[in-house]
């Protein structure tokens, strides 16, 4: 599975629900941001799997003036400028976002947006690197995903690494590297779900790892709030799309 499969599933399996969100006035700002700051923007509509675009002036860099909508939550036509590898380090950089998310106290979740640097071929067969910025738009409550708005425009400002975690409120940032990605689960919450996924019982797994049966439903309840999940099913689910199990 790679990368661009993975988040695209762990994106449309949520529960799906707009709440309060006022779409067109989501709309406006991103039509707006695209003429003020000269960027393309792309709205990402997860539950009807779609996207508008708003071309601004940087658009014309890329040779996608007439690029509009997309009956995808992928910008395909941008991602097309985009060597295969390159597009890889994006996905990558995108699932490590919302893995962070996922672990981040709901209330400030909204706080944070992702910046990348990409690397794409311009209208005249150039290569050049851009800024990439991606925001999640929260249901009410903070749970859900309902949409994505992503800018690309000029490079503004450069930073280490291919990828930051910016904290709009405080400006702190945060690079996302691999050691992240199996940092989610303790190794104990990794064996103990591997056994849960082989069907074993809360007690043959407390004998497989010499510990107790209280232990073992420690680890589970432990696991099953770190994975953002209901059930040991889903945890099992979640880990393999993310990749730690």
């Amino acid at each position: 599975m790679n990368n661009r499969t993975k988040i695209d599933r762990l994106l449309k399996n949520q529960s799906l629900t707009t709440g309060d969100i006022n779409l067109q006035k989501l709309h406006c700002y991103a039509e707006s941001v695209a003429e003020i700051e000269n960027v393309v923007a792309v709205v990402s509509d997860i539950k009807n799997n779609t996207s508008k675009i708003y071309s601004g002036r940087f658009g014309a860099v890329l040779g996608i003036e007439g690029y509009r909508n997309e009956n995808s939550i992928w910008e395909n036509t941008i991602l097309d400028l985009m060597t295969e590898p390159e597009q890889e380090e994006k996905y990558l950089a995108e699932l490590r976002f919302f893995n962070f998310l996922r672990h981040t106290p709901r209330n400030i979740r909204p706080y944070y947006y992702l910046a990348s640097k990409l690397r794409v071929r311009t209208v005249r067969k150039e290569s050049i690197d851009i800024l990439h910025r991606m925001y999640y738009i929260y249901s009410d409550d903070s749970r859900t995903v309902c949409y994505a708005l992503c800018l690309y425009g000029s490079l503004a400002f450069d930073f280490a690494g291919k990828s930051i975690v910016i904290n709009s409120i405080t400006g702190t940032t945060e690079q996302l590297t691999s050691e992240k990605d199996t940092s989610i689960l303790s190794k104990r919450e990794r064996q103990v779900l591997q056994h849960i996924d082989s069907g074993r019982t809360s007690a043959e797994i407390a004998e497989k790892l010499s510990i107790s049966k209280n232990t073992v439903s420690r680890h589970r309840q432990d696991i099953l709030a770190k994975l953002q999940v209901k059930n040991s099913m889903e945890a099992c689910k979640t880990a393999k799309t993310i990749g730690i199990l």
